[in-house]
């Protein structure tokens, strides 16, 4: 089972937070953050960098569920 992971370039506002986190992931380009791999292996991690992220800009899901960030 795996995750997919996306960032809103449109929200995003390059904070660095989730690269920082997860830099086989996320990185920062130029004013915003992209997804590394957009498939990843189950991690706590990854739902903290959605978490932490000040602009919401990051979702998570499984199975076509959103998963991140938690309420």
């Amino acid at each position: 089972m795996s995750w997919k992971v996306e960032v809103d370039g449109n929200t995003c506002i390059g904070s660095g937070m989730c690269a920082a986190l997860m830099p086989e992931v996320f990185e920062l380009e130029g004013a915003v953050a992209t997804v590394v791999k957009g498939e990843v292996d189950p991690d706590e991690t990854v739902l903290d960098a959605a978490d932490s992220c000040p602009a919401m800009a990051i979702e998570v899901m499984e199975k076509g569920e959103v998963i991140g960030p938690r309420p």
